[in-house]
């Protein structure tokens, strides 16, 4: 009791002398709340993707595309997330099949993505995450239009964790622009 007396006194002194009423709550172990946003921020710094080995030859903007699906490529959400940054662009998209033949898709998105299983920090349960990605424009009679790819930077295995829509989003741009 007396812990807890001193801490909500010593907030009662805290939030008088800066203007406020009323009892504060603090941390009991500040350090570990430091470390806490300590590893947020290096987080959200060293988990920033980029996209690398970009091509991209001079053509029309695209505001469509017709997606290749890729079976061959287990990760789950990429291709919810891979429209969603293209969505995000003003590109519509849809997906079909291999194989097939429409005259209304002018231009081919194809792609290819890569996954390993491990354990997030501080989990015990193993989990799926892309590991890299390439994605490629091609014209209706198979030209390149452009090419850009994703690959892990493992800065101390947090840049793993991202989603995978953070991932392919500096590609997808690098796809559509021709700007890394």
């Amino acid at each position: 009791m007396g812990l807890a007396r001193t801490t909500c006194l010593s907030g009662s002194l805290l939030a008088t002398a800066l203007g406020l009423g009323g009892c504060s709550i603090f941390s009991s172990a500040p350090l570990w709340e430091v470390a806490k946003v300590a590893g947020m921020a290096a987080s959200n710094s060293l988990g920033q993707s980029k996209a690398n080995n970009t091509i991209y030859q001079p053509h029309e903007p695209v505001k469509s595309v017709c997606i290749e699906f890729n079976r061959d490529t287990q990760v789950a959400d990429f291709i919810p997330a891979l429209q969603a940054e293209l969505k995000s662009r003003e590109v519509q998209s849809r997906v079909y099949e291999v194989g097939v033949v429409l005259d209304s898709c002018t231009v081919w998105l194809r792609y290819n993505a890569y996954m390993q299983w491990a354990q997030p920090p501080l989990s015990d349960k193993y989990k799926s995450y892309m590991t890299a990605a390439t994605l490629t424009l091609q014209s209706v009679d198979g030209r390149i239009l452009a090419s850009s790819s994703y690959e892990t930077n493992d800065n101390f295995g947090i840049a793993k964790w991202t989603s995978t829509r953070s991932k392919i989003a500096p590609v997808v741009a690098a796809l559509i622009t021709g700007v890394e």
